[in-house]
């Protein structure tokens, strides 16, 4: 009865070590959940913060941003009208030398050098 007594004595204490060392995984657990719950809650408002500093921040910009762009539209269809003016009237100016070369005869001078003999594929 020694023996069993001995073993009882034996599992007892370490049934008691692992419901120590429970608790203090729990303890520690509920410790480590605590600290970490303020410092998420504080990274989400300076999360928050920084998105809307970002937002009131951009918005002037934005603002310019498409009345830069309205202007830049506006002055280019100027240029693209005149531009489109330029072009037909360059149109025009060659369509009118073409008339006037078709109207006329060209001649062409050529001159033949009948002192040289012709050169045929068959001469080789």
């Amino acid at each position: 009865m020694g023996v069993s007594s001995f073993l009882k004595k034996i599992f007892g204490k370490t049934k008691d070590s692992n419901t120590n060392i429970v608790f203090q995984n729990e303890n520690n657990n509920n410790k480590s959940q605590s600290a970490t719950i303020p410092n998420v809650e504080k990274a989400e408002n300076f999360i928050d913060e920084t998105f809307t500093k970002l937002k009131e921040t951009s918005e002037p910009i934005l603002e310019d941003a498409v009345e830069y762009a309205s202007q830049a539209k506006d002055i280019i269809s100027q240029y693209v009208e005149k531009a489109t003016e330029s072009i037909s009237d360059i149109i025009d100016s060659v369509k009118e030398a073409n008339t006037e070369i078709n109207d006329e005869k060209v001649v062409y001078n050529t001159v033949v050098d009948v002192s040289e003999k012709e050169i045929n594929s068959t001469d080789e």
